[in-house]
């Protein structure tokens, strides 16, 4: 990692250890005041348990023009983002993804559409609904190594993650409690409930906090989709196309729409949001992944409501392109931050007195 980077996060931490004023905001800083000396691997912990919501540096007084010129949330977050490159496998394709995510974004979902178009010429004889387009096994071949590669670099990133923190044996209550804290997004909520400050300084706002939990429950509700209709294929004899009352569909459609609203939500946030107060160099990564999500769930949504029309072949393309794109840069995109969130606060209960 940035040693420079390091050095500066050091002497904010210290500062804020000596102030103390910010102690009930988030669990950043009851952690960062447990401790006197901050080690590299503390610094990174302390950069993946902030939510970069913004109020403790609207509340500090030692911010420009103060000669302190503190700016913890600035200083987090790119210790945090060098942290995610670092530890990432392979780590030049995550340092090439935040520098251009957009863009990279963008080409990786249209050269898989044109991939699947072109496959589609050799399309099979027989098959309803989307298999009419492309085959099962086609999609099988295409999707399960896509699916596996993420996992295993994800996996590879958070062991190294956990030994640069000092991470010891998990237990199930540490998990649990991380768990229950990323599902209320409790870090986003403001020490005293409020909401954060990340639209526009003193005024607290529980909107960032809503968006993430559209997004990751609409996510999670699309995973479900899929999920029963693996089992509904190989293990009940019903496979796709499914009824619109179907358990496939209605869940998939009520995640895709919270995507939807989810990511046109953060998208407005990030466009409105002081760019100062984050880490502006992979402002471009952060916006890509954003994109990506979208596109997934918009595309997906028309499938639902165009797939009996000509517009089937261009639509699928476009959607498999996407979910192709989104499952292998999941490891470099900040869906990867999920990852590191859950590693954080399960560190984070491991630092916690017992009992």
């Amino acid at each position: 990692m940035q040693t420079d980077l390091l050095q500066e996060a050091r002497r904010q931490a210290e500062i804020c250890n000596a102030c103390r004023y910010c102690e009930g905001y988030c669990s950043v800083f009851p952690a960062l005041h447990a401790e006197r000396f901050f080690s590299d691997g503390d610094l990174t912990q302390l950069a993946n348990l902030c939510h970069n919501c913004r109020g403790c540096y609207y509340a500090c007084q030692y911010t420009a023009p103060h000669e302190f010129g503190l700016n913890l949330p600035k200083v987090l977050a790119e210790v945090r983002h060098d942290s995610w490159e670092t530890h990432a496998w392979p780590t030049s394709v995550a340092r090439a993804f935040q520098k251009s995510g957009v863009m990279i974004a963008l080409a990786t979902v249209l050269g898989f559409a044109v991939m699947f178009l072109a496959i589609h010429m050799f399309k099979p004889a027989g098959g309803d609904g989307f298999y009419a387009v492309l085959s099962h096994s086609v999609m099988i071949a295409i999707f399960l190594p896509a699916f596996l590669f993420p996992l295993v670099s994800i996996a590879i990133s958070l062991t190294r993650y956990w030994h640069t923190t000092g991470g010891t044996k998990v237990t199930l209550a540490q998990i649990s409690v991380a768990f229950e804290s990323a599902a209320k997004m409790k870090n986003l909520a403001g020490g005293h409930g409020d909401g954060c400050n990340f639209e526009d300084e003193d005024r607290f706002s529980q909107a960032r906090r809503l968006a993430h939990q559209a997004v990751m429950y609409g996510f999670l509700l699309c995973f479900a989709s899929t999920s029963v209709g693996t089992l509904m294929h190989y293990f009940l004899d019903m496979p796709a196309p499914y009824p619109f009352w179907s358990l496939p569909k209605l869940l998939g459609i009520s995640g895709g729409i919270l995507m939807v609203i989810g990511t046109v939500k953060l998208a407005m946030l990030k466009l409105q949001a002081d760019k100062n107060l984050g880490a502006p160099s992979v402002w471009g990564g952060e916006m890509g992944f954003i994109v990506l999500l979208f596109v997934v769930s918009l595309s997906g949504l028309l499938l639902y409501v165009l797939g009996g029309t000509v517009l089937l072949p261009a639509l699928l393309a476009i959607h498999l392109g996407s979910v192709l794109g989104f499952f292998l840069l999941t490891p470099y995109t900040k869906m990867a931050h999920g990852f590191y969130r859950l590693a954080a606060l399960v560190r984070d209960e491991q630092r916690r007195p017992a009992g």
